[in-house]
């Protein structure tokens, strides 16, 4: 038995691990400008809207955060976008949902067309009702705008909805749809951050999340 009608899932973190993938296309961008960071230092990447993400890291302006997702994008679209894999149980998860009648969303930062994309790679594309991302141009980037995105285009009762996710930026996003977000240990944020900014539950494992869900 249902507990939520719709249910949002956030990918990266969440759906997936994209370390690899995210982080050598971070490392791809700034050797343009001649920077060198280890993988382990840009695992803040996983998670928030790539621009944000430079400006809060490198301190660079609007401009030079989009001339580095372009960078990012040189790398990421021919290799690191498959650099990834599905976390353990999910598959399983997505299809359980289904069978209880719930109509499951993709609501990602990461633009629609390399969403899609992985979806199709895992063959996750098929448990989805929905898919909602940013544009390239950068459009939608936020999660409470890719959210708005995803109820427009497919119509939804927050009252009757839940967003899964990793990282603030999912709770938050939520919050300012007024959606509950339940939040998921397995992907790039901590317990604290998640429930310091209001996750009204948090999963250890895929197998608690199917009981947060579903009866």
């Amino acid at each position: 038995m249902r507990k939520y009608d719709y249910i949002l899932f956030d990918l990266d973190g969440t759906l997936t691990d994209s370390y690899e993938g995210i982080t050598r296309s971070v490392q791809h961008a700034l050797r343009y400008w001649g920077i060198e960071r280890e993988q382990e230092q840009l695992r803040y990447f996983i998670g928030p809207p790539l621009t944000d993400a430079f400006r809060r890291e490198f301190a660079v302006s609007e401009e030079q955060a989009v001339e580095m997702v372009s960078r990012y994008r040189e790398y990421y679209a021919v290799r690191g976008i498959f650099e990834n894999r599905v976390y353990d149980g999910i598959p399983e998860l997505l299809a359980n949902l289904k069978k209880a009648g719930c109509k499951l969303i993709l609501a990602t930062s990461k633009p629609e067309v390399f969403a899609k994309k992985i979806l199709d790679k895992f063959e996750l594309a098929g448990y989805f009702d929905h898919l909602a991302g940013c544009e390239l141009d950068g459009r939608r980037m936020k999660k409470d705008e890719v959210i708005r995105w995803a109820q427009e285009n497919y119509p939804f009762d927050p009252a009757r909805a839940v967003m899964i996710g990793d990282r603030e930026h999912d709770v938050l996003g939520a919050a300012k749809c007024g959606l509950p977000c339940i939040g998921v240990l397995w992907g790039y944020g901590s317990r604290e951050e998640l429930s310091e900014n209001g996750a009204i539950a948090i999963a250890e494992d895929v197998q608690s999340l199917e009981r947060l869900l579903i009866d």
